[in-house]
């Protein structure tokens, strides 16, 4: 009998872990995106996921879809159009009078009938308010996994999809595989993905589907549409300049000087989730995890310390400019210039000089 203490059990693999798919999802296959329409509209992310949903179907070897959601008319086959040149190969038109607006209820079983008809091995949405909305309740029931706010996705090795979304309050980052359930789903935030080329031209294939909808067994009705008073307040995801501020401009007065080189830039303003809390600035101009997530062409960052929050919302930029006062701060290590300052005192001097030397033609062109 040894005295050697036993050795500890290794923690199984994740490949150790997986099982072999179930022989009724082996005819789950290609990848599909919602488009996503409002009045008439359709949302940037359903492009920026189409170029994602690209990249996934070519490494699957499989076609991408779009699913475009509506009442009967011109706009379905426009959307189509669309979606052909920003990538897809087919489009599933799901189109009915009772999904002339957006309702939960009758949005989902359209839906969910079209996955049970055609069987998509992947479906992506955006994580916006609707496809937020549509996302859970199509999960729940197709009894699939879903993976919300995702900021990267892949193939795995195996053919499986792997969806990367921050956790523990963005100071981790985890990666979730839906084994043994079909279609896999994720949401992905506006502007997490970058905007693929459009291909004008491209042509694709358009599947018909007739929901089973009846509008006297739909629960809600739309009376009328009041636009949010607020949905012009600020455009900070498709801003090509930012320039925000976090707590090291030390209080509400200084963050004015924030807005000034906004406004001399002709860009939109925004901050961390603290200036939120303290009330300098509203929520819709917070920038990172769980506000904004951006890629301008240019951003400035002015006393922010840079956590993984805040990161995850801003990495995308083309080019950061950080300035902070410690050398140390973790803004740094992901800033394209960094400059080691105290705000307060450059940030006055930077609006003056770009007073200075733009007119607004220039203004134009620095935003172009």
């Amino acid at each position: 009998m040894s005295d050697k203490p036993a050795a500890p059990a290794s923690a199984p693999s994740r490949a150790s872990m997986k099982k072999e798919l179930p022989e009724h999802f082996r005819g789950y296959k290609h990848v599909w995106v919602l488009i996503e329409i409002e009045r008439g509209t359709i949302h940037p992310v359903s492009f920026e996921l189409l170029g994602a949903g690209r990249k996934l179907a070519d490494s699957l070897g499989v076609e991408l879809a779009a699913a475009i959601l509506g009442a009967p008319g011109e706009t379905m086959r426009e959307a189509a159009k669309e979606a052909f040149a920003y990538g897809a190969d087919l489009a599933y038109l799901v189109e009915d009078e009772t999904l002339a607006d957006y309702r939960n209820e009758p949005y989902s079983k359209a839906m969910t009938q079209l996955v049970n008809a055609h069987k998509p091995e992947i479906l992506l949405l955006g994580a916006t308010t609707l496809g937020r909305d549509l996302a859970g309740s199509v999960a729940t029931t197709l009894l699939t996994g879903l993976t919300a706010d995702c900021t990267e996705l892949a193939v795995d090795a195996d053919g499986s999809l792997a969806a990367t979304r921050p956790t523990f309050g963005g100071s981790l980052l985890c990666t979730i595989y839906t084994l043994n359930y079909r279609p896999q789903m994720a949401t992905v935030r506006p502007r997490v993905m970058p905007m693929p080329p459009r291909v004008e031209g491209r042509e694709g294939r358009i599947i018909s589907f007739k929901p089973d909808l009846d509008e006297d067994q739909i629960l809600t009705k739309i009376l009328k549409y009041v636009p949010d008073r607020d949905s012009a307040k600020s455009n900070l995801a498709y801003a090509d300049v930012v320039v925000s501020g976090g707590l090291g401009l030390q209080s509400l007065e200084n963050f004015q000087l924030v807005r000034n080189l906004a406004s001399v830039l002709g860009a939109e303003f925004g901050g961390s989730r603290p200036l939120v809390q303290k009330g300098w600035i509203t929520s819709d101009r917070q920038i990172g995890q769980t506000g904004k997530t951006i890629r301008p062409k240019l951003y400035i960052a002015a006393g922010i310390s840079g956590a993984i929050q805040h990161r995850v919302g801003v990495e995308g930029a083309d080019c950061i400019v950080a300035i902070n006062t410690d050398k140390d701060a973790p803004i740094f290590d992901f800033a394209h210039i960094g400059i080691v300052t105290d705000a307060i005192r450059l940030l006055p001097a930077l609006t003056e000089a770009f007073r200075k030397r733009l007119s607004p033609h220039s203004r134009d062109r620095l935003a172009g």
